[in-house]
């Protein structure tokens, strides 16, 4: 019998690179995946007498930022696991994978919390040597697409003050900033960053 793209849980195509729904068999390429990053810019977060400023400031030296393995958050950011084992609804969470052939370009975890109609950004990764290529874009849109089948009102994410490229690329692709945590990271690998709340709406 030939395979759908139903049955194999593709998406889409673009060029040579397959988007397509996380099978268990892939954990261990998301696991290995290089989401360092170098920046030679930080997003300063300052407290003002009204509340908070962020402005973008230069770093000189650039900063080079490795994740630690185990760094989770309470949404599971990083656990590559088949997550249909672990008692959620597997209808409220999922990870969408890029690949050119065998090689893991990049990933984007989504989960859905039906109480506020949100979708959040557990994690997305780009692999360096695909960035600036349109793949973190692409994800991105699969997950806005997820969030559309769900019903949600927005989608929502958390990203370090320090990962400035990221930042920048959210905001292209229509994020605001909604919110921050500049104690969240204390007591971490990341001590000193602060957190950066960014949302959209779903069209």
């Amino acid at each position: 019998m030939k395979e759908t793209a139903q049955d194999t849980g593709e998406l889409g195509v673009v060029g040579n690179i397959v988007y397509r729904v996380a099978r268990p068999g892939d954990s261990e390429a998301l696991a290995r995946l290089d989401g360092s990053f170098t920046t030679d810019s930080v997003f300063e977060v300052t407290a003002t007498g009204e509340g908070f400023r962020i402005r973008e400031r230069p770093v000189d030296p650039p900063i080079h930022k490795v994740f630690p393995d185990d760094e989770d958050d309470d949404e599971g950011a990083g656990e590559h696991e088949d997550r249909e084992g672990d008692g959620s609804d597997p209808g409220l969470v999922r990870t969408v994978v890029a690949f050119d052939g065998k090689e893991l370009c990049g990933f984007v975890e989504t989960a859905f919390s039906p109480w506020n109609s949100r979708l959040t950004i557990a994690d997305i990764e780009v692999a360096p040597e695909w960035r600036g290529k349109g793949v973190g874009r692409t994800l991105m849109n699969f997950a806005f697409d997820f969030a559309k089948e769900r019903g949600a009102a927005h989608v929502w994410l958390e990203v370090s003050n320090v990962n400035a490229p990221a930042v920048r690329a959210y905001l292209r692709m229509g994020f605001v900033f909604c919110g921050l945590d500049t104690s969240l990271y204390d007591g971490t690998q990341s001590a000193g960053e602060q957190a950066l709340f960014m949302s959209r709406r779903v069209c």
